[in-house]
Parts: structure tokens; C-alpha cells; sequence
């Protein structure tokens, strides 16, 4: 089994999917899939599995990245370990 909790696509990218329930709190590893390596994180909040974490501080306004695509744009300030949603973040779709 393993012990990551988080996927990342690209070492550009600025959040990782969740990829089993994560709580508030935990020091947790996800795995940077290109290159091929582990990042660790420290979670604000729960985290369900299939949403976000931030991998970096985001201001408002700027852009988030996700399996190398622009995302969307924050709306409120992101600490490295926040919960990213509709909460703090505002879709680039519409």
C-alpha cells in the first residue's frame, strides 16, 4: 500500500489532488508524477479525497495550476496546506 496521499502531475503545478481522505494536521506525502519524485506537506484543514491541496502560498488573483493547466484563479490568499475549492477559488471554465 502506498503511503502517498496526494498526486501531483508536474513539478509546475501549484496543487495535488487528494487521492485518500487527508486530515487537519497531518504531515503528508504526495508523489510528483514529472519528474518522479515525493513532496511533503503539512494540512490546515480536512481534505477529501479527490479535492485539493496547496503545494505553495497563492495570492488572490492569481493563477492555480493543476496537471499543468490554469485552472482557475484564487479568490482569497492560499497557504502551502490549505483545503482549494469553490470556497477560494474561482473557476477558469466559466
Amino acid at each position: 500500500m502506498s503511503s502517498h496521499k496526494f498526486l501531483v502531475h508536474a513539478d509546475g503545478d501549484s496543487v495535488g489532488v487528494a487521492i485518500s481522505d487527508i486530515q487537519a494536521g497531518e504531515q503528508v506525502t504526495g508523489i510528483i508524477m514529472d519528474p518522479d519524485h515525493e513532496i511533503k506537506v503539512h494540512s490546515n484543514h480536512d481534505i477529501r479525497v479527490g479535492h485539493k491541496i496547496a503545494l505553495k502560498d497563492i495570492k488572490t488573483g492569481e493563477l492555480v495550476i493543476k496537471y499543468g493547466e490554469k485552472i482557475g484563479k484564487a479568490t482569497q490568499d492560499i497557504k502551502v496546506g490549505d483545503w482549494v475549492h469553490v470556497h477560494n477559488l474561482k473557476s477558469a471554465r466559466w
